[in-house]
């Protein structure tokens, strides 16, 4: 008896080993630098979003975090910069005016929620009033935390004349 518990200890302490080494291996892989970033001291993106769904935004929006988060990405020298544009149907995730079923409204409190986290990690987010006008949303229903700028294409376009990488969104 006291062989088999050994037995089921020695294996135990293997599994929880084995359990160990593949979350920390892991790390050091996803840590490993992109050749894409060789060479480079900071990585500026802008996010041209403009697609509508909000289930979609729910599943994106983390992607985005995901890029100026990475570690490959913050072990650079500079800071990372991302500026998120909202055009065309995403004006409707952004405003306190929602519409849609309860799946919507449960998706566009989380589009909200994380729209303040970005806010606070220092993102960038611009909304596009042609688009506000043109999909007949009220720009008093614009969440706060979004900077109101007249056309989004020039402010997509500025930021690459200025290096920023751009990441369309549709």
């Amino acid at each position: 008896m006291r062989e088999s518990k050994n037995t089921i200890f020695h294996g135990m302490k293997i599994l929880v080993l084995t359990f160990i080494l593949l979350v920390f291996g892991s790390a050091s892989i996803h840590a490993e630098e992109y050749d894409a970033l060789n060479g480079l001291k900071s990585l500026h993106t802008v996010f041209d979003f403009s697609q509508g769904s909000p289930q979609i935004a729910t599943v994106v929006f983390p992607a985005i975090r995901g890029v100026y988060q990475d570690e490959s990405v913050t072990s650079l020298p500079n800071p990372p910069r991302t500026v998120i544009v909202f055009r065309g149907a995403a004006v409707k995730l952004i405003s306190t005016d929602r519409q849609g079923d309860a799946k919507d409204q449960q998706a566009l409190d989380q589009v909200a929620e994380m729209i303040r986290q970005f806010k606070k990690e220092g993102v960038k987010m611009e909304v596009c009033m042609y688009a506000v006008q043109v999909m007949g949303v009220d720009p008093e229903t614009i969440l706060p935390e979004i900077d109101k700028v007249g056309n989004g294409f020039i402010s997509v376009s500025g930021y690459e004349a200025q290096g920023y990488s751009v990441i369309t969104i549709l």
